[in-house]
């Protein structure tokens, strides 16, 4: 008696798929502790920190026409001496 091979494809497609999933499973975990342990730039969808946002505010405050030139620079020369 011989070896039936009728099922050595089915096994090996079989094992094939099962490689490929664990595959994508761990490519999938890597790429999501990655994109966490970025750090996020400033500026973006998070604040960055205190004194750089406050200038970008203001400076788009200044853009949008909501304050003055004058009172833009009040509060520049302020959150500068802040800083020191």
């Amino acid at each position: 008696m011989g070896y039936d091979w009728s099922w050595g494809w089915g096994m090996g497609i079989g094992m094939l798929f099962m490689v490929l999933f664990w595959v994508f499973v761990i490519a999938g975990a890597v790429w999501l502790v990655m994109t966490l342990a970025r750090p996020r730039e400033a500026g973006g969808t998070d604040r960055g920190t205190g004194d750089r946002t406050a200038s970008r505010i203001l400076e788009e405050r200044l853009a949008r026409g909501e304050i003055d030139v004058e009172e833009f620079r009040a509060r520049k020369t302020a959150l500068d001496e802040g800083r020191r």
